[in-house]
């Protein structure tokens, strides 16, 4: 019997884990223990892999549902900020615990982050609801910003599939996650996987593109795809390894840049682009991310990814 194909809504659903940012940037070097250092920039932001793709999508033009939770007294703010992207807020539900928070601390080269989790504990049971997996089925395509454990993925990615949504995966850095032998059904059964070197590290033992290959290989991963950083990317291709380097920028901060990576990614796969072309309109968003201080700011519009993409890549 044939699934009944919902009228799809949104473009994206993205789904994951919603912040409160506090991104301190333009340190020279890393404090050594006890010491003290001074950021050149400090920006109060919305944050979380979810909001980040989730507004490089909206830039670029997509009816995108945002899901997730914060607290009740951040909603107003939400509201606000979101609005300016051509988002609402209407999918994040507020819940008796805070907002999470995040606190990002970059140089022009790295960042790291520290975190507390606030309402995303609850995300799990959030996408167990009945009402939240109904609109997931009415997006084109549905991104989790998120680690996604095994279990929830069992029940909801055959549902989504059947609806004819593709899907992609970005866990962030979850040790945890990533070493866990029961999540490798969840890389195989998501259409995009989207690890950084970092990432791929904790799967593979080893940074490179090539290790990761060979995992994805070894694990019949269906299209993995490597953030390089200032090298661009990767994308496993017919066993072999299909790289981009990405556009010249004065980058000043990396905050959320692996996050615009994703939605340039995303982009392409809605247009029906080449693997090779969505690999290159993920790198000129993660790349124009990293131009302005905070994850936000420097998120290209549709003007600006296609004229560097000319600039970059010829016509």
């Amino acid at each position: 019997m044939a699934f009944p194909q919902p009228m799809k809504r949104w473009d994206v659903a993205v789904v994951g884990e919603i912040y409160a940012d506090h991104v301190f940037s333009g340190f020279q070097r890393w404090p050594a223990p006890g010491e003290e250092v001074h950021a050149d920039h400090y920006v109060r932001e919305l944050g979380g892999g979810a909001v980040n793709t989730a507004c490089a999508l909206a830039r670029l033009q997509r009816r995108v549902r945002l899901i997730g939770l914060i607290g009740e007294a951040d909603r107003t703010w939400f509201e606000t900020r979101l609005k300016g992207f051509g988002l609402s807020a209407d999918g994040l539900r507020s819940d008796a615990l805070n907002t999470g928070v995040t606190v990002s601390v970059s140089t022009a080269e790295d960042r790291s982050f520290y975190t507390y989790l606030g309402a995303n504990r609850r995300l799990t049971e959030l996408l167990d609801e009945a009402t939240i997996r109904a609109e997931l089925i009415t997006a084109r395509h549905v991104h989790f910003a998120m680690p996604l454990m095994a279990d929830l993925a069992k029940r909801l990615f055959p549902l989504l599939h059947k609806a004819g949504c593709t899907t992609s995966l970005d866990v962030g850095f979850s040790p945890d996650w990533l070493r866990d032998p029961a999540n490798r059904w969840t890389c195989r059964a998501v259409d995009y996987f989207f690890p950084n070197q970092s990432e791929a590290q904790v799967l593979t033992g080893d940074e490179s593109a090539e290790a990761f290959r060979d995992w994805s290989s070894s694990m019949d991963i269906r299209h993995g795809v490597i953030k390089l950083g200032a090298a661009g990317a990767a994308a496993i291709v017919n066993g072999g390894l299909l790289r981009v380097a990405p556009p010249h920028v004065d980058a000043v901060d990396m905050t959320g840049a692996g996050d615009a990576f994703d939605a340039g990614f995303i982009d392409g796969v809605l247009n029906g682009e080449s693997t090779e072309n969505c690999l290159r309109r993920a790198c000129i968003c993660g790349a124009l991310c990293t131009t302005r201080i905070g994850a936000l700011e420097g998120l290209p519009d549709f003007s600006l990814l296609r004229s560097t993409y000319e600039h970059t890549y010829g016509p």
